[in-house]
């Protein structure tokens, strides 16, 4: 079902639920936006009308006077009108999404979309109206006086299809009677839990949950707004028109409209308060090595050797399980060693598998030693293809007729050219200067070193970011050999004795903070993430003095016995890009994994898992965030990918009932 929205009122949301409370003494603030529209559009037009309104009969009133006032209401609405639209595009397509998102989820959900179907059919019929009492304004010359008097009838009548009635319908369906209020069971709860539960939603939309239940909202309060105006509009022109005073009904009106909108309000407040805030990205539908993942090579990988070329006396007195934790000491009498490249670092975990096999090599240019092995008992070790290459018979062999010297598996780990390692540890900070703040993140590699790249964006009133100041920071651009770089100041360096990662969720429950910088350290043998966060004033949407009131925040437990970090394990994972269905966090704060090497079986140990994600993780609208993360997300069987998560602010604290509409 396709349903179309007039959403030139959006920005009147938008401003209604961003604000902060009056003081007592106050009737109307300027951070109060909404109300200062409605009662420049209501109240500032009725003060304009006081002789039409000390007078009780339409004789009383000459009809070029009733025409003058009907002229100046309608050009108020068009000016407001145009003024709106300005900033229509720039919500609209938010809205749009959220909406189609609900939409496709609630298929699934028969009573949820009966509901849905009822609150969209009575919007429509709200924001029809609307459009033509706009129609009414854009031909007010060609109009007949009765026209306007019958419209305006029509909106305020007490029936089944007034816009009155329509308004209190959609209130019941989204709220349901206020005597049975529930805060988990009305229909924004019901539509944020199932956001939740729909984890490719959360990719489709790059909302969070909470900014999802913001946006779902605004089409609906947009529409109570449109509802709102119509009568207003329409006590006016009966006014205007001699056929009565209509104060009481006018104050009646407004106290409806207030109600509801205390209601509402604090029911939204209570349901943004409980949705979840992280923003992630699911897979890519293609996956595409460079583009959307990348990958740590030849940490840990399948090597072949000899056990007489892993110890220096080169004999073959032990078992393959004897060596784990050697190296290469050479290549004797220039055997398959020599038709391979040697492993020029540490050797680990060596194991017999067979006596003789075929060995199909990777191509030159690849991170990969080998494509596969296939073994003469018939055990294959990754993927039998094609072998481009040619595969080579490689048998062990008897010395002296005692001492078998057989062909090992191991685990190589060599610093070399092909061996991508390195973690930036420099950080990267926003152009606080230029009151810019972090709303996104996204892993690169550039120059064989994963650096966290932060998008940034100049900060604005009430928690908005400027869209066209949005950029990615460059990351620096450093060679690993270049002269004043050193490993464990400038960058980090994977190794079999450190390579874990801590996936932690690092935020502020202060909301005057947002996140300005990030950077990994080495604590331990651990990449541990940190973020820098500063002061700023929501209302002005101004750092405060950056320079100063901003701190570096980390989740600092190095223990990992017991509950306190626990050990996310990979159990014989194949390379994570074999997955046919999508991957998903497994993952959560306070814990850390080890980067590994791939199944035997599977994949010949030819890979280091978990790869990383390198798609760009932003939210949509773009927001200041409150915190941010590096998670796992996988499959059982898989590798998975390392990603960083980022956690929007929170607008909560900043919803407040507005008060003294009349």
């Amino acid at each position: 079902m396709h349903f179309k929205r007039d959403w030139s009122w959006l920005v009147v949301v938008f401003l209604l639920f961003f604000t902060t409370p009056p003081p007592a003494d106050a009737v109307i603030e300027d951070v109060l936006d909404i109300i200062h529209v409605v009662k420049e559009v209501t109240v500032g037009i009725l003060k304009a009308w006081d002789i039409v309104q000390q007078s009780q009969f339409a004789q009383n009133i000459e009809f070029p006077l009733m025409r003058e006032k009907q002229r100046k209401v309608l050009q108020r609405l068009k000016e407001l009108g145009r003024q709106i639209d300005q900033t229509e595009q720039k919500y609209a397509q938010n809205v749009a999404v959220a909406v189609e998102s609900v939409t496709e989820f609630m298929n699934q959900n028969v009573p949820l979309m009966t509901k849905m179907n009822d609150i969209h059919d009575t919007m429509n019929r709200i924001s029809s109206r609307f459009q033509q009492m706009q129609k009414y304004e854009a031909h007010q010359h060609k109009l007949e006086e009765s026209t306007l008097i019958t419209f305006a009838e029509w909106t305020v009548s007490p029936n089944a299809y007034s816009v009155h009635h329509l308004m209190e319908r959609l209130h019941l369906t989204l709220l349901g009677p206020e005597e049975k209020e529930n805060t988990t069971t009305n229909m924004l709860s019901l539509l944020a839990q199932t956001y939740e539960e729909s984890t490719d939603k959360i990719c489709h939309t790059q909302q969070s949950a909470q900014q999802f239940v913001y946006s779902l909202y605004a089409d609906i309060a947009l529409t109570e707004l449109k509802g709102y105006i119509m009568m207003e509009f329409s006590w006016m022109m009966l006014r205007i028109y001699g056929k009565g005073n209509y104060t009481e009904e006018v104050n009646l009106t407004r106290m409806d409209y207030e109600k509801r909108t205390g209601r509402t309000l604090k029911l939204l407040r209570e349901v943004m308060r409980r949705a979840d805030r992280i923003v992630w990205r699911c897979d890519p539908a293609k996956f595409i090595r460079g583009k959307n993942y990348d990958e740590v090579t030849r940490l840990l990988q399948g090597y072949i050797e000899n056990e007489v070329d892993l110890n220096k006396e080169e004999t073959c007195r032990e078992t393959c399980d004897f060596y784990q934790s050697t190296r290469s000491e050479g290549c004797f009498k220039d055997l398959y060693c020599a038709r391979q490249p040697r492993c020029s670092g540490k050797v680990y975990h060596c194991t017999f598998v067979d006596s003789d096999m075929w060995v199909c090599p990777a191509g030159r240019n690849s991170t990969r030693r080998y494509e596969y092995i296939e073994y003469e008992n018939g055990r294959v070790l990754g993927q039998r293809s094609a072998c481009v290459r040619g595969s080579t018979k490689v048998d062990s062999w008897w010395r002296y007729l005692l001492w078998h010297c057989s062909y090992c598996f191991c685990l190589c780990d060599e610093i070399s050219i092909k061996s991508d390692r390195y973690f930036n540890l420099r950080e990267t900070v926003a152009d606080v200067e230029n009151n810019r703040v972090v709303t996104g993140l996204r892993f690169v590699k550039s120059n064989r070193v994963f650096h966290l790249q932060i998008e940034e964006g100049q900060l604005l009133p009430r928690g908005g970011i400027n869209r066209t100041s949005q950029r990615w920071k460059p990351v620096d651009n450093y060679q690993i050999f270049d002269r004043n770089v050193r490993n464990g100041r400038d960058y980090h360096t994977l190794s079999y004795e450190s390579r874990s990662m801590d996936l932690d969720d690092i935020y502020t429950d202060d909301n005057s903070y947002v996140v300005v910088g990030v950077r990994f350290r080495v604590v331990g043998a651990h990449l541990n993430v940190e973020a820098k966060l500063a002061e700023y004033d929501f209302l002005e949407g101004k750092l405060i003095s950056p320079e100063i009131n901003s701190f570096w925040k980390s989740n600092d437990n190095t223990d990992v016995s017991g509950d306190r970090r626990q050990k996310v394990n990979l159990n014989n994972p194949d390379m994570s890009t074999r997955t046919i269905v999508k991957s998903i966090p497994d993952s959560r704060h306070n814990q850390y994994i080890d980067f590994v090497n791939t199944n035997m079986d599977k994949d010949a140990a030819q890979s280091t898992v978990p790869f990383i994600d390198t798609q760009e993780v932003v939210s949509n609208p773009p927001v200041p965030l409150s915190g941010l993360g590096i998670y796992h997300k996988g499959r059982q069987g898989y590798g998975g990918f390392l990603a960083p998560k980022i956690m929007t602010y929170d607008f909560t604290p900043h919803i407040r009932v507005p008060q003294n509409i009349n």
